[in-house]
């Protein structure tokens, strides 16, 4: 490659033409106007809150002690152990779907798809009714880490599914017809030159899925798993403080979310991954 020749065009660079200096300056002003209209909105919220003796100290206190925030991260220890758990399934059974589907067999490639598709659409609050309520009339009883994990991996199976299927799609025609053409079997096509190049297409997206999936086990409460959000309710509960609790609990989860988007970025420039930026 010469070393004159231009940069890789991003998916970004393709869509949108790089802004002007009118164009600049506009986003400039908007920022601004942006901010100000976020900081009188936190500032409305707190007066609201002085307003109503939420911001009093009887509200707040408990949050000084030690044992406060070792029962929270116990519950986020629980959390942690649904996400990566339902994560590791997820990608699994998202993998398997998505050759099932891309694979020569209609009848599989059928049944791929309605699952893809069912897991996609149906909440995974519903997937946790079902094993909570239905499976137990049938003698199938399973531990409340089961019970809120198993349904939050169906749930993201069916998006990282399709996430596969979009990576897969990327890789460039040429280079499978040129594997064909040496002869190469479709399961080494598949395994040695499609799914390493789309895995590396899709890492940041794969990674981001993992937000989701961490605000799905939001929901632990229906089984009684013991999570940041279930932990949470229990202080709610003891202190009498649903604003305060909610509100540090909320700051915890935008804390691991753009954690977690930190991630998808750094592997993305790693990994050299800027197709889908």
């Amino acid at each position: 490659m010469s070393k004159h020749s231009s940069p890789a065009l991003t998916m970004r660079d393709a869509l949108y033409e790089a802004p002007g200096p009118k164009m600049r300056a506009k986003i400039r002003i908007g920022t601004a106007i942006s901010l100000v209209a976020v900081a009188v909105l936190v500032a409305l919220v707190l007066q609201r809150f002085y307003v109503t003796g939420q911001l009093s100290v009887h509200y707040w206190y408990f949050f000084t002690h030690l044992t406060t925030w070792k029962f929270l991260l116990a519950g986020f220890e629980g959390t942690v152990k649904v996400a990566l758990t339902a994560g590791a399934i997820a990608l699994v059974l998202g993998l398997a779907l998505m050759l099932g589907r891309t694979s020569d067999i209609k009848p599989l490639q059928l049944v791929c798809r309605v699952l893809t598709d069912f897991f996609r659409g149906v909440p995974s609050l519903l997937f946790i009714y079902f094993f909570f309520l239905v499976l137990p009339q049938y003698k199938i009883s399973l531990p409340s880490f089961w019970m809120l994990t198993l349904p939050v991996a169906l749930a993201a199976a069916g998006v990282l599914a399709e996430i596969f299927r979009a990576g897969v799609n990327a890789v460039p025609r040429g280079q499978v017809e040129a594997a064909q053409a040496l002869g190469l079997s479709k399961a080494k096509i598949t395994f040695k030159i499609v799914l390493p190049q789309a895995i590396r297409f899709i890492i940041p997206s794969l990674i981001s899925q993992l937000v989701v999936v961490a605000k799905d086990t939001t929901v632990a409460y229906v089984v009684s798993y013991p999570d940041l959000m279930q932990n949470a309710r229990v202080l709610i509960t003891n202190y009498d403080a649903l604003v305060s609790v909610y509100l540090v609990i909320a700051v915890i989860y935008i804390l691991i979310n753009v954690a977690i988007n930190k991630a998808a970025v750094y592997v993305s420039h790693k990994t050299g991954a800027t197709i889908i930026r």
